[in-house]
C-alpha cells in the first residue's frame, strides 16, 4: 500500500482506517491529539494511523508524558491507534521505549507498524 498524499479514510480487512499524511499539523502534545480524534469521529474511522513524520521530536520521550496523555485521549474515545514508520531506532536508544513499543504491540489498541503494508496485516490477522 503506498504512503498517502493527504489524511483520508480507507477500510482495511473491515476496519475504518483514518490514514494521516506524512505532513499536516504534528501531534507535539497531548490537546494536539484532538484534531486526529475529531477527523476520525468526522470520517466514522475505528482506527487512526499516524504516521512518525507527523510526531514531535521528543513525542517518545517518556518522562515528558506527552505520548501517554495523547495516547490515553484515544483510548478514552474507543479509537484504535497506530504508529506508522520505522520506531527501530528510537526503540533501541531507549529501554522504557522498548518495552512500551513491545507491550502495545501485544494489544489490540496501540500499535507500532514499519508501514502501511504491516498495518494492513496486523489488521487482517
Amino acid at each position: 500500500m503506498p504512503p498517502v498524499a493527504h489524511d483520508c479514510v480507507h477500510e482495511i480487512a473491515g476496519v475504518r482506517v483514518l490514514l494521516c499524511a506524512p505532513q499536516g499539523p504534528p501531534l507535539a502534545r497531548a490537546a494536539d491529539a484532538n484534531a486526529f480524534i475529531a477527523a476520525a469521529w468526522e470520517h466514522e474511522a475505528q482506527l487512526v494511523a499516524i504516521p512518525l513524520a507527523r510526531l514531535a521530536a521528543d513525542f517518545f520521550e517518556l518522562r515528558n508524558r506527552v505520548a501517554g496523555e495523547a495516547i490515553q485521549k484515544f483510548v478514552n474515545y474507543g479509537l484504535r491507534l497506530a504508529f506508522v514508520g520505522d520506531i527501530a531506532g528510537p526503540a533501541a536508544a531507549s529501554r522504557a521505549l522498548n518495552d512500551f513499543v513491545r507491550e502495545a504491540n501485544a494489544g489490540r489498541s496501540l500499535w507500532f507498524v514499519a508501514d502501511l503494508d504491516a498495518l494492513r496485516q496486523r489488521l487482517a490477522s
